[in-house]
């Protein structure tokens, strides 16, 4: 364990209204995946709802960016950059036959700020090119550069290739002596471009931990431990309201000002934020820090933090012990689960469809056949698409790990439980337990045919990945 541990009431927190926050976590919002709650530099409540575990590396998505500012910072402290270098200077290789007046204009702090001038999101250029930096320079800068706010996760991947030709190393290995072994990170990784770049703006997987104690860092101006790991001017000017981000469509929390790759939010709060709800959320004036890794897609899901965890951090001095409520919280943290399939363990068509395969015509999925095996104790799901042949086993009335490369290209570690939803109707649910994603397949067998549904929880494009029917190829024999 990075971070020390103390009763809630210990710290001023009631066990009681951590209780109530947990609930209303579990009620309100769908797939959280962990939670951390850290008050006055002691972790007072923790808990990861199966299958998700403590000792799993969660995909952080943008709050990679959080990390990228602090790999700048180092650079800065050690004369490396500056915040006014310009851009054209510091990727000469990268740049556009014709660099106009708006390009030349752009500093490294336009970088950090989002304020690029770029009418949108870059990233997209990235996609089916080598050279991401040239593609992401070659877009015409519409807006003088710092007068307008447009979230940009390419601006983040330009500051990893700046760091990387500065430092001449990739941030992951700049940052591993300079923050994470001073935090107590250990095997982290962060996603590369084709070049070899950390595509920055994302693509860093730690543990629900390991982000509290950067977090935590964050919270202290940069000491951990008693040792100034971050240097302090840096975390007060990362988290500050550097520039104005107000957006008619935009939740709450996202127009309260942004800083260095860090938002601010209401409360005096601000927070490193990544897609489908990863959250380090500082509460400077409660000396608390909470961290959420999940498969949100609600935007506004903080809604629920404020309303129900606020009121739990009322109090600065310590509250009398409440041994029933503290063995309570202890029970409900430790029990946490995601919903499993609802169903029945068993139906009437499982011995007569066990072991037969389908096939699939042409789909967007590349699903070529299904087999299902109907086992006592679990299910075997056995699909074969473009990339080989998967194996899920699915456990009933439980998770069962094991490892899959259904959604990637290399296996990663998964869970899935199912069920059956009526006598003809197998689901089963696929969580990758180091991402938000999870996959439901939906089976549903009729007079040699089965309709497979995909459907995944999250994703930036649709979450319905595949409706399709296939014909039965070989019967079982038993």
């Amino acid at each position: 364990m990075t971070l020390p541990r103390s009763t809630p009431e210990q710290q001023g927190v009631s066990s009681t209204a951590l209780l109530r926050f947990v609930d209303a976590l579990e009620n309100n919002l769908h797939d959280v995946h962990s939670m951390m709650l850290v008050r006055g530099g002691f972790v007072v409540a923790e808990g990861w709802w199966a299958p998700y575990r403590e000792a799993h590396p969660h995909s952080l998505f943008s709050v990679s960016k959080s990390f990228v500012s602090t790999a700048v910072g180092f650079a800065i402290e050690e004369g490396l950059l500056t915040l006014d270098d310009a851009i054209v200077d510091l990727l000469p290789d990268h740049l556009p036959a014709v660099v106009h007046d708006n390009l030349r204009a752009m500093r490294v702090r336009h970088l950090l700020t989002m304020t690029t001038g770029h009418a949108a999101d870059t990233v997209s250029a990235t996609e089916h090119v080598d050279d991401w930096a040239r593609a992401i320079l070659a877009i015409p800068v519409a807006h003088a550069p710092g007068s307008t706010f447009v979230y940009n996760s390419g601006a983040t991947y330009l500051l990893s290739v700046i760091l990387q030709r500065a430092t001449g190393q990739r941030v992951l290995d700049y940052l591993t002596p300079r923050l994470f072994e001073p935090l107590g990170i250990a095997d982290a990784t962060w996603e590369q471009c084709p070049r070899g770049f950390d595509v920055g703006g994302w693509g860093l997987s730690i543990t629900t931990e390991d982000i509290a104690a950067f977090g935590e860092t964050y919270l202290r101006d940069g000491v951990f431990r008693g040792r100034q790991v971050v240097p302090a001017a840096w975390v007060r000017a990362a988290t500050a309201a550097q520039v104005e981000n107000v957006s008619p469509d935009a939740p709450a929390d996202n127009v309260v000002g942004y800083g260095f790759q860090f938002w601010r939010g209401r409360h005096d709060t601000y927070r490193a934020d990544g897609a489908f709800g990863q959250w380090s959320i500082a509460l400077p004036e409660h000396d608390a820090l909470l961290v959420v890794t999940s498969g949100l897609d609600d935007p506004r899901a903080l809604d629920t933090v404020w309303e129900h965890l606020l009121p739990a951090l009322s109090h600065d001095a310590p509250l009398p012990p409440d041994a029933t409520a503290a063995a309570a919280l202890a029970a409900r943290l430790a029990g946490l689960s995601l919903a499993l399939p609802d169903g029945a363990a068993d139906s009437p068509a499982a011995a007569r469809v066990s072991g037969s395969s389908y096939r699939f015509a042409p789909n967007s999925l590349g699903v070529d056949r299904v087999t299902l095996d109907f086992g006592t104790a679990a299910t075997r799901i056995t699909l074969v698409d473009a990339q080989g042949t998967h194996v899920v086993d699915c456990g009933t009335g439980e998770w069962l790990a094991g490892s899959s490369a259904l959604q990637s290209t290399a296996e990663a570690p998964i869970a899935a439980a199912g069920a059956w939803a009526d006598d003809n109707s197998y689901v089963a649910t696929v969580y990758f337990t180091t991402t938000p994603f999870a996959f439901a397949l939906a089976f549903g067998f009729r007079d040699g045919e089965v309709t497979l549904t995909v459907e995944q929880n999250v994703s930036f494009e649709s979450t319905r990945l595949l409706h399709a029917v296939g014909r039965i190829e070989k019967i079982n024999q038993e």
